[in-house]
């Protein structure tokens, strides 16, 4: 998704947020993965221009773990199968091609690895707000490191949290499907919690055109959201390490074209290869 660093008043202002880089007063960044009518032109076949990405000295997540928190009693009932599914997903991604493309990218430490990326589910069968601010996002992310992680949690996991087809993500005035103005299909992002940057993500349904693939299941829409986000907080968790001078990430540069696609079942997106200079499905 195109790299802002934007405040939520900003956001609220106008759609036109997504396609400028704005630091807000705390310095958070939030990167949007647009629906397919805001991708603000980028989305192009051949990738989005040939420029590689560039490090700028942050740090990447080289062994990522995932915890998928999926939040409404949906996802023990009519959404179950769609859960396991996304659980199945995260299990096998991290060894696949699809994953090992960003292997190339990495900082001081070393690369990101490919490896099987360990994967928690937790179900929340509490009922969220209609309205899933980001600011509830953060606190149900909060909530399950004080429950089942003493507080603590840790800088190298994603904290992915799933909404049911009820509810609906908003940053601002702008909203996901279900929402009252279409603007993106997900988001991730990182907060200070009990003095760790905890790394998370957005991840409303996507129960809308805008944010579907003709063909796709919604098991596969999730999929293709999860390893846009799942990737670009891997390679790029603080807004700090890995884009082009335009501040497009790995994953803005091939988002919606050239077009997703499906492995083994699962729903993918293209990934920019530096070593490539271009788009590519996997590494070989």
């Amino acid at each position: 998704m195109k790299r802002s660093l934007v405040s939520l008043a900003i956001l609220a202002i106008a759609a036109t947020a997504f396609a400028q880089r704005v630091e807000d007063v705390n310095g958070r960044h939030v990167q949007i993965y647009p629906d397919k009518d805001h991708v603000q032109g980028w989305a192009k076949g051949g990738g989005g221009g040939a420029q590689n990405l560039s490090y700028h000295g942050g740090p990447v997540i080289h062994t990522a773990k995932v915890v998928a928190i999926f939040w409404g009693a949906e996802w023990s009932g009519s959404g179950a199968a769609t859960a396991s599914h996304i659980t199945g997903f995260f299990q096998n991604f991290g060894t696949t091609g699809e994953y090992k493309v960003i292997t190339q990218y990495g900082d001081g430490g070393g690369n990101v690895n490919g490896v099987s990326i360990d994967t928690t589910s937790f179900f929340d069968s509490t009922a969220p707000p209609t309205n899933v601010s980001d600011s509830v996002v953060q606190g149900e992310v909060a909530r399950y490191i004080d429950a089942h992680q003493g507080g603590v949690g840790d800088p190298s996991t994603i904290y992915e949290v799933f909404l049911p087809s009820t509810s609906y993500a908003s940053l601002g005035s702008s909203t996901s499907c279900s929402g009252p103005n279409l603007q993106f299909c997900a988001y991730h992002s990182d907060f200070i919690h009990n003095g760790v940057d905890v790394k998370y993500s957005s991840m409303p349904y996507p129960g809308c055109g805008g944010c579907q693939w003709p063909g796709f299941s919604v098991a596969q829409n999730f999929d293709h959201f999860s390893c846009h986000e799942t990737r670009e907080a891997v390679t790029d968790p603080d807004g700090n390490a890995w884009f082009d001078r335009r501040g497009f990430e790995a994953d803005d540069k091939c988002a919606w074209s050239p077009a997703p696609f499906t492995d083994a079942g699962f729903g993918y997106q293209y990934e920019w290869s530096n070593s490539a200079r271009g788009c590519v499905q996997r590494a070989p």
